[in-house]
């Protein structure tokens, strides 16, 4: 029987990983057996400037703390080296970045599961997932495309002030010089 000091230490190791699961938008479990430490230091520094969470975790301990977030489905894949990635913030970066190392390092780095948004991901959800572009590129996108019609006027009116023998440059100035009606 455990003493009671690592009994607490354990339980206190359980809640913070039900926190952890329960502030994660996404998250990834990974068999991390036969990665050399410039390539754990390579994976953990690209995770990091993506603000996603990487540790390694021990099985028993992580299977208490997904009963107790709903995540039970996820128990069978708890076995042998274990690490985990969330991220709170964006969904997409533990999944993509752990995709791109597992197909670079092969069988010594594989994913295990995926989760999002309380859900339990496929394998293909995984892939079409991983293959989305961050959430900073996908905010340029969505804003590059509400500023293209706003961009095509600014171009429109520009050409049609210079078909009628005035350019930008000079339509400003006589703007300033008009008297002000008083």
């Amino acid at each position: 029987m455990p003493n009671e000091r690592v009994l607490s230490e354990k339980k206190a190791i359980v809640e913070a990983l039900t926190e952890r699961f329960q502030g994660a938008s996404a998250g990834v479990f990974v068999d991390y057996r036969g990665i050399t430490v410039a390539e754990d230091t390579a994976l953990r520094r690209e995770l990091v400037q993506n603000e996603v969470e990487y540790s390694v975790v021990k099985n028993t301990l992580t299977r208490f703390a997904l009963d107790k977030v709903g995540l039970a489905g996820l128990d069978e894949v708890l076995h042998g080296t274990t690490s985990l990635a969330t991220s709170a913030g964006d969904p997409i970066a533990p999944i993509r970045i752990v995709n791109d190392y597992s197909k670079k390092l092969g069988d010594r780095f594989n994913i295990k599961a995926a989760f999002m948004d309380g859900k339990i991901l496929s394998a293909a959800e995984i892939e079409e997932i991983a293959a989305l572009p961050g959430k900073d590129a996908l905010y340029a996108k969505v804003l590059g495309t509400m500023l293209a019609p706003i961009t095509s006027l600014a171009v429109c009116l520009g050409q049609i002030l210079e078909q009628k023998g005035g350019s930008v440059e000079s339509a400003e100035p006589a703007a300033e010089e008009a008297p002000a009606a008083e």
